[in-house]
């Protein structure tokens, strides 16, 4: 964040330990998870950056970044696309048109965070693998089959996924204390 004569001039800061590292391409994670990753980091850009000039420079900084991580470039472009027609943004960023839909970025309302009732909720970790992919929704459906007007469907089901990489980190983590 700077002063420049009067006018207040921000960018995304990045500490000098900074290293372009996102989320591989690809790894074992689902793609919805690795879409957002290029959606969030642009978004992050836009609001952040207070000038065209800026902006430009950040977002080839992000797709650098997005490439050495393995991201294609379609997927990259199609994010970023995401990004604006999410805001009602119609037309590609120019120089004439930034400083509006930035702040129509910004006045955005952001959704509010759910609030957990943890005395009603009950957390499944499941590992994440390619077969696994239609397992919430089936989980779900089972769920409502078999517990629909049992006491026992009171409690929110919540599932997560744990990626295969961090299982097999934390095992060899663990045999390498042993």
């Amino acid at each position: 964040m700077e002063n420049r004569d009067g006018q207040l001039y921000t960018t995304v800061f990045q500490k000098p330990s900074y290293e372009p590292y996102y989320l591989p391409f690809n790894s074992i994670h689902p793609l919805h998870m690795k879409k957002n990753i290029p959606f969030a980091m642009l978004l992050r850009v836009i609001r952040y950056c207070s000038t065209f000039e800026s902006y430009l420079n950040e977002r080839e900084k992000l797709r650098m970044a997005l490439l050495l991580n393995k991201y294609p470039n379609k997927i990259i472009d199609e994010q970023f696309n995401n990004v604006l027609s999410k805001f009602g943004i119609d037309e590609p960023l120019t120089l004439t048109n930034y400083n509006r839909s930035r702040q129509k970025i910004i006045d955005s309302p952001s959704k509010d965070k759910l609030l957990v009732n943890y005395e009603k909720s009950l957390f499944i970790h499941f590992t994440y693998c390619s077969s696994m992919k239609t397992f919430p929704i089936k989980f779900h459906i089972l769920w409502q089959k078999y517990f629909d007007k049992s006491p026992i469907n009171e409690i929110i089901p919540i599932l997560g996924t744990r990626n295969v990489d961090n299982l097999q980190r934390r095992l060899i983590h663990t045999k390498s204390k042993n």
